[in-house]
């Protein structure tokens, strides 16, 4: 049986069976335990179990489920609460103020936690009532939320980020350096898009009227940002320090949690007891569709899938930037139907022999491909973000007007996407710095 029908029967049997509604753990499982018999016998059901446990016995996927415990725990904190009263009072002379301090907060959660839900969710709880309150242009605001929540993928730590490392087999910290540039510079293109609209248009974004507020309350409201400066600085410094493994700095970053909440009165039974169940939920979801993938991934290399896909592509000739714009197209057409952690380990493991076949870096090519789950992210029909803020608008707003919000940040996420594209050292000079200070 040739490797081009077994490959085009594999992802046939896989389109088919996603489109029937199928949850994408079992459809890769299944599949991945029929082709093993069909093509090997049942004797090589070994090759699953041995997945299985390559995947269980991940020191980079023991930092997912620290990671997202740490996310939970913050949430409930108050942390969240006291960031957004501190941004108010600084940001609300600005033009579009609520808006770009919503995006601040953002990329300080981003920081924080690495979970797209909890700040799309708090910000929708908190900033978009305030938003609406003041006046502001419904579709900015939903727009600012929306986007500012996706710095999370990029932004580390990010548990996206820790899968792609994983699953490409590239160091998580230069990951997560390499993240750092183009997250910011992704929170600078929101914030300069929110302050020029505003100052085209006043009416989008009306200015509060003005409060005597002393310099006093104003410097006595950055304590709040004390424990999140001394969370990130935990986890990240300890990694580009040299003193911790990501996984171990997660576990620093679970325990600052912890001292958060206890700090801000909030470490209770109840708050610990609902972290460690969306702890639990979220990281069986992940390593469900993860064991699967493995399974599914290693038939399609065992049959010389990869290989023949590779020969492919070398045979057409063409230019290795039209390739890469080809896999990027394919990444976000698949962001349209797909959750992220499933297109990375679908998509990864056949487009890294490419990516490495044509010199590019696999860490730069890592950062385009979170910037397109970035834009899958907030992509009708199954953006997860779409989902995060319907459940938060209030009475009068439809999903209609959330679609029209996300346009124009979709399209900054194009340009960011090009930008990194066209100038790599964007992406890659961080973390090569890193490479160089721990070599010496």
């Amino acid at each position: 049986m040739s490797s081009t029908f077994v490959l085009s029967a594999m992802f046939i049997s896989l389109l088919v069976l996603l489109l029937s509604g199928m949850p994408l753990a079992f459809v890769l499982i299944s599949l991945a335990v029929l082709f093993t018999v069909t093509l090997w016998g049942t004797d090589a059901l070994v090759l699953s179990v041995l997945q299985t446990f390559d995947v269980m016995t991940s020191d980079v996927l023991l930092a997912i489920p620290l990671y997202v415990l740490m996310a939970s725990i913050l949430q409930r904190s108050g942390i969240i609460e006291a960031l957004y009263k501190a941004m108010e009072l600084w940001f609300r002379r600005l033009p579009g103020g609520l808006a770009v301090g919503t995006i601040a907060i953002c990329t300080v959660m981003a920081a924080m936690t690495g979970i797209v839900g909890a700040a799309v969710a708090a910000m929708g709880i908190l900033a978009l009532p305030s938003m609406l309150r003041r006046g502001y242009d419904e579709k900015l605001a939903l727009g600012t939320i929306c986007a500012g929540g996706t710095l999370g993928i990029l932004i580390p730590p990010s548990i996206i980020t820790i899968v792609y490392a994983a699953t490409a087999q590239v160091s998580v910290g230069k990951m997560f350096a390499a993240g750092i540039v183009p997250g910011m510079v992704l929170a600078g293109l929101y914030i300069a898009y929110v302050v020029i609209r505003t100052l085209l248009k006043p009416s989008v974004a009306p200015r509060p009227e003005q409060v005597d507020v002393s310099f006093r309350d104003m410097f006595a409201s950055l304590k709040s940002l004390i424990l999140p400066t001394l969370i990130v600085f935990s986890v990240l410094g300890s990694i580009y320090a040299g003193i911790a493994t990501p996984t171990e700095a997660a576990a620093v970053g679970v325990v600052g949690a912890m001292l958060s909440a206890a700090l801000q009165g909030k470490f209770t039974p109840a708050n610990l007891s609902d972290a460690a169940m969306d702890t639990l939920r979220v990281t069986t979801m992940i390593m469900w569709i993860t064991i699967g993938a493995k399974i599914f991934v290693s038939i399609f290399t065992g049959t010389g899938g990869a290989d023949s896909l590779l020969m492919f592509i070398q045979d057409l000739e063409l230019n290795r930037w039209l390739v890469l714009l080809a896999m990027m197209g394919i990444l976000v057409l698949l962001g349209l139907f797909l959750d992220e952690i499933g297109i990375i380990l679908l998509c990864v493991p056949v487009f890294l022999p490419i990516i490495n076949a044509f010199d590019f870096d696999p860490i730069w090519f890592g950062v385009l491909f979170l910037i397109t789950a970035q834009m899958a992210y907030i992509t009708p029909p199954f953006g997860y973000t779409l989902f995060y803020i319907k459940g938060v608008l209030p009475a009068g707003i439809g999903m209609e007007t959330v679609y029209r919000a996300i346009v124009p940040f979709l399209a900054l996420q194009m340009i960011a996407l090009v930008l990194f594209m066209i100038f790599p050292d964007l992406v890659t000079w961080l973390p090569n710095q890193l490479s160089q200070r721990l070599a010496s």
